[in-house]
Parts: C-alpha cells; structure tokens; sequence
C-alpha cells in the first residue's frame, strides 16, 4: 500500500480510502466488520463515513462499535452539513458543533482525524464555518479539516479567508472525477495544487460501469446501483459513456488489465490525488481494490486514454 500527505499536510493517508456510505443501508453491521477488518489488513488505514451515511448516523454508530482499540490504527474522516432527520443542516457553527458532538459519541472517540463540510451552504458565510471549525481544532475534537463539492471559486475565497482570519485552512476537497466524469480536472484540480489542497476522489468506477460487469445490450442486473436508481441510470449509461467504456476495457484488455485497475491506477497519476475511494459491500471488493492500483502508466497510455476518452 502506498501512502501519500493529503495535500501540504503532515496527515499521510493511504492511496486507496475505504468508502463507509454502505454501512446501514446495504450491509449489515457483522458484514460490515468483514469489510473493515479486510481493509485494515490491506493496509487500508482511511476510513470516510459522515453523519448522514445509514440513516441518522448508522454508518457512525457501527463504526464505533466495529473499532474499538483499531481505532487508532486509522484515519477517520466524517462530514457535517446535509441534512439529517431532525431537519438540521448546513455550515453554521450551531449546526457544526452540535454535529461533531453527534459524531463524537456515535464513532466512541475524542477525536475525528478530518472533518469535512459536507456540502456548500449558501445561507451561511464561509467565514463562519471556518471559525467554528478552527474552534474544534483548537479543542482537540477535530485534528484537521476538508470539504467536499466546492467549486473551485469556493475553494478559492475559503483559502484566502482563512488567511486573512488567521484560521486553519481546509487541506483536502473531496468531489467526483473518474475517467468518465472529468469535468473538475480543468476547473477544480488546477485551484488545488495552487493552494496545495488534497484532493480525494469519489465514484472512481463511475458508480460501477467501469467495473466491466454491464453490457450496452443487456441493460442494468437486476439488484445493480443503476437498477435500483433510475436517475443513476439516466446519468451515467449514455451512448457516450459506452462508447468510451468499450474503448477503455479494449485499451485494458490489449495490456492484460482491468478496467478496475485503469480507473484507480488512472486516478493516482491526478495532481493532488491523496486517496481514491470505494465502498465495499465484500471483504474481497476491498482487496480487489487495493490490488488495482498497482499499474503505473507510462506518459504514452496517458495520452491514449485521453484521446479515448475525447479529453486530449
């Protein structure tokens, strides 16, 4: 396992982030054990979860059950902000320092390693959520801080306020890019590695149709993501998405690979890319994933992947 600082800081987190979102909806809190256990002995040292992940902190809850004293043989990252079933949300102070307090005592620790605003809350000024968050870092509840679905001017103006406040600053983004989502390579990535913020990539199979499992002709399995989610569906299995998966899975198979191995290996040559992350539902999709990102391409599979996949 390779492991990277997250952006221009000291934290060094594992290349590949074990997605807790599963926990509490699809799996179990026994399967969910399996699924960590396997993570941890892949090397597998950061876990991401958030306080809406199960259904009002499932997620938080069996994760906290599940560690106990390998709590602190990981990272542990979990999100404020999206709406939880009380109605509360947002980047307020009220809402961020009775959230990590929520957090705290669901996850059984004194501490979240990274705290991320979940989402961009146009109602509250950036200042203020700095402020309330700089507040938990000084308090020891909070070792560092993120945020997740900014746009790259947010970004921007909350590196430049915390500068002015005098307050920490958020050290990674977290946001989608996958090689058939990437939009946020010439908009956001180029605003992180000016400011040297991480960056933490979601969806990197492009919420499964680049696990080469799907066929053009045979629709979505019965049970799949896409199955289950039409607006999922109507997103991501277009003309052009198979276009390029077929494309891809070609460029793989050429070269005795994976597509799997091609969206994680791919993802890690990204500027400021600390950590890719995937959810399991197995303890074999954890070792598979970890396996994945053992490819290092060479500047020529770079620039035919880009002309794949009409970003060159």
């Amino acid at each position: 396992m390779e492991y990277r600082n997250l952006g221009r800081s000291g934290l060094k987190v594992s290349a590949v982030r074990l997605g807790c979102n599963n926990f509490g909806w699809t799996i179990d809190e026994a399967q969910s054990r399996a699924v960590v256990d396997a993570a941890i002995d892949a090397g597998v040292t950061f876990l991401d979860t958030a306080n809406v992940y199960g259904g009002g902190g499932a997620s938080e809850t069996m994760l906290g059950n599940i560690l106990g004293d390998k709590r602190q043989k990981v990272i542990l990252s979990s999100k404020v902000g999206l709406e939880m079933p009380d109605g509360t949300r947002g980047g307020s102070r009220w809402n961020i320092v009775s959230g990590v307090e929520d957090s705290l005592r669901r996850l059984k620790t004194d501490y979240i390693d990274l705290y991320q605003l979940h989402w961009s809350d146009p109602t509250t000024p950036i200042d203020e959520t700095l402020r309330a968050f700089d507040d938990l870092i000084r308090a020891g509840k909070v070792r560092y801080i993120g945020a997740c679905n900014l746009a790259a001017w947010e970004v921007v103006e909350a590196e430049y306020l915390a500068r002015e406040l005098g307050t920490h600053r958020f050290v990674s983004i977290q946001d989608e890019l996958s090689l058939l989502v990437r939009g946020k390579e010439k908009t956001l990535l180029p605003a992180l590695e000016r400011y040297g913020v991480g960056f933490l990539p979601y969806f990197p199979l492009a919420s499964g149709l680049l696990t080469g499992k799907y066929r053009r002709d045979e629709g979505a399995p019965e049970g799949s993501r896409f199955a289950k989610l039409d607006r999922m569906a109507t997103r991501y299995l277009t003309e052009a998405n198979w276009d390029k998966t077929e494309a891809l899975k070609a460029f793989c198979e050429a070269r005795g690979r994976t597509l799997v191995e091609l969206a994680f290996s791919w993802l890690l040559t990204r500027p400021m890319v600390a950590s890719v992350m995937a959810g399991a539902t197995k303890p074999e999709q954890v070792t598979a994933n970890v396996a994945a990102t053992d490819w290092q391409l060479t500047p020529e599979d770079l620039e035919e992947i880009d002309r794949v996949t009409g970003d060159a």
